[in-house]
C-alpha cells in the first residue's frame, strides 16, 4: 500500500535525520570541550606571559633606577637629632611630662654595621600587621643582644612588615628612639631598655 511505503520511509527518514542530528550534537560537545582546554591554555599563557613582563621590567628598573644605598649611621644620627629637636619644646623646660628625662648622647664609637640585604626573601607574614616598636621588641628579644638598625631592617622584612619611605632604616631609628621601650646603645643600634634593667639588677 503505498501509505505504508510513505510511512517506512519517513520513519526511515527520521531516523537517518536523529541519528545525523547525535552525531553532530557530539562533534559540538568535542569542540566545545576542546575550546575550554584551548581557553584554559591561553589564560595560563597569559598569566605566564605577565609573569616575565614583570621581571623584566623588575630587571630593567633595577638597571635603570638602581636602588639608593641605605643611609650611613651619620644620616640616621642626623635624622634623630633632626627629629628630637622637633620635639624638644614639647620634652623639655616647663612643658616636660612627669618623670622625663632626656637621654644622654650616645658617642660615636666603631662598631660593625650590617649591610641591607637586596635579596631578602619573606619567610613569614608574622609581621605584617604590626608597628615598627612592636615587631622590634619581638627581634630583639628572639636576639637576645642589641641590634643595628639595618639588620632590625632585614628581619623586619622577613617577617613581613610592610614600608612605605623611602629610608625604612631611618624611619625604624626614629620610631624606637621615641619609644620609651628601646635604648639607643650606639650609633643606629638599639636594644630593649628591659633588657637592661634585668641584667643591672
Amino acid at each position: 500500500m503505498p501509505d505504508e511505503n510513505l510511512l517506512a520511509t519517513l520513519e526511515q527518514s527520521l531516523r537517518q535525520t536523529r541519528a545525523t542530528r547525535n552525531r553532530l550534537a557530539a562533534r559540538l560537545a568535542d569542540l566545545e570541550l576542546e575550546a575550554e582546554k584551548l581557553r584554559t591554555e591561553l589564560a595560563e599563557m597569559d598569566a605566564i606571559a605577565g609573569q616575565t613582563e614583570a621581571a623584566m621590567l623588575r630587571i630593567l628598573s633595577s638597571v635603570i633606577n638602581p636602588a639608593p644605598a641605605p643611609p650611613s649611621d651619620a644620616e640616621i644620627e642626623s635624622a634623630l637629632r633632626r627629629d628630637e629637636a622637633k620635639a624638644a619644646p614639647v620634652a623639655t623646660g616647663y612643658n616636660a611630662p612627669p618623670g622625663f628625662a632626656p637621654q644622654p648622647r650616645t658617642p660615636a664609637v666603631p662598631h660593625h654595621i650590617p649591610p641591607v640585604r637586596a635579596d631578602i626573601e619573606i619567610k613569614d607574614d608574622r609581621f605584617y600587621d604590626r608597628t615598627i616598636p612592636q615587631a622590634t621588641s619581638m627581634i630583639l628579644r628572639e636576639a637576645g643582644v642589641p641590634l643595628h638598625v639595618n639588620e632590625i631592617y632585614n628581619r623586619l622584612k622577613e617577617g613581613g612588615f610592610q614600608f612605605t619611605g623611602q629610608h625604612p632604616t631611618i624611619s625604624i631609628a626614629v620610631s624606637l628612639n621615641r619609644n620609651r621601650r628601646f635604648r639607643k646603645v650606639a650609633p643606629g643600634t638599639f636594644d630593649l631598655m628591659i633588657r637592661d634593667a634585668a641584667q643591672a639588677s
